[in-house]
């Protein structure tokens, strides 16, 4: 039985984030975003938001469902993609080149719902660090941050270099399951911007020798962004991401309070803009014949970048059928390669996270075995 979210605890609300359907009224909060398909925000600890507004010329797709009998095995036993989506998810959108092949919705949702992104919001900061390398906002990946935020010029995170932050390279002591959540509430509260956070940060380890997954490092590229930009990092993010990919909804990027952009998590969208993005990266950063994101980046960030043989630039990895951008909870926009094959998958928490790669590889099989010639 699926419960209101109204109703989730505040711990469980904190962990896994809002999701609203398209008729849901929203709880006024400063900064909320509102209207008939805003998110709810059942407390003030998350984050503010800034709007991230719909495209003039959305990217055009078309409904096409076919049938798809997609099966899978998981520790021995056989599952089907019915089964998967009634147990885990809330939201599925399956693109073959600019067709819907197939949308599905848990009782209560619809195309019209915004879903959390959580941390696939790292693969979009990730293409904002791409498109400002190529403007020569940001001159190299070698530089370091204090060369864009001198305000960080002092702390140890002043001497990170761009590409350790960009494969989580950093060497800053970082435990995700701990240290997030006084990053996310602390900011979204105000207590502290990701500017005073960062500071606080110390090193552990020499950087560019460990994996080591940081939220934190996420949130500074998006400082250096901001700095390198000099404009606000949701205005690049809609500038150069947003609307030049076509997206047909207005969606919400988290904020610190403190004008900062997030840059690590909480992108609220409809699936199908999820897709859209997917589907951009897919086509090499080009959407509509506009290019949006360097296709020199495209390879770069979605390529095993020396530490963890499942990471690139902010994108995570599935050797040998293609890369998909993650978040908490299992929410996935996973970019099939192999198959030409796009999937946005959204949910607020998923038990069995372990069967969502093989469903997805399934799922982008049977959409090409099915592709008419």
């Amino acid at each position: 039985m699926r419960r209101s979210l109204l109703s989730l605890p505040l711990a469980a609300t904190l962990a896994f984030g809002a999701v609203a359907p398209a008729d849901a009224a929203p709880k006024p909060v400063a900064n909320a975003p509102s209207g008939p398909s805003a998110p709810v925000w059942p407390y003030s600890v998350l984050p503010g938001f800034d709007p991230l507004t719909a495209s003039p010329t959305p990217a055009r797709l078309t409904s096409a469902p076919r049938p798809l009998k997609v099966t899978y095995t998981v520790d021995g036993q056989t599952r089907t993609l019915e089964d998967y989506l009634a147990r885990t998810a809330q939201g599925l959108v399956v693109l073959d080149g600019s067709a819907i092949v197939k949308e599905w919705y848990a009782p209560g949702y619809s195309q019209d719902s915004l879903f959390q992104s959580w941390s696939m919001a790292k693969s979009f900061t990730s293409d904002a660090v791409g498109i400002a390398l190529a403007e020569g906002r940001i001159a190299a990946l070698t530089d370091t941050v204090a060369d864009y935020v001198p305000e960080l010029a002092a702390a140890d995170y002043g001497k990170i270099t761009l590409r350790n932050l960009l494969r989580m390279a950093s060497g800053i002591q970082w435990n995700e399951t701990v240290d997030d959540i006084p990053l996310h509430v602390g900011s979204s509260l105000g207590a502290q911007s990701t500017l005073q956070l960062a500071a606080t940060r110390r090193q552990g380890w020499p950087q560019g020798t460990r994996f080591n997954y940081a939220s934190m490092d996420s949130a500074v590229l998006a400082l250096v962004v901001q700095k390198a930009t000099g404009v606000p990092f949701h205005t690049w993010v809609q500038e150069k991401i947003w609307q030049p990919s076509g997206m047909a909804g207005t969606a919400y990027l988290g904020n610190d309070s403190r004008g900062n952009g997030l840059g690590y998590c909480c992108v609220y969208a409809r699936n199908r803009d999820f897709a859209r993005f997917g589907k951009m990266m897919l086509d090499g950063g080009v959407v509509d014949g506009r290019r949006v994101v360097p296709a020199s980046w495209v390879t770069e960030a979605t390529t095993e970048s020396g530490l963890n043989p499942r990471y690139g630039l902010h994108w995570w990895l599935d050797p040998g059928e293609g890369y998909y951008a993650s978040g908490l909870g299992d929410q996935k926009i996973y970019v099939s390669t192999r198959h030409k094959v796009v999937i946005a998958r959204t949910t607020l928490f998923n038990p069995s996270e372990g069967e969502t790669l093989p469903a997805l590889r399934a799922l982008a099989a049977e959409v090409a075995r099915t592709r008419t010639p």
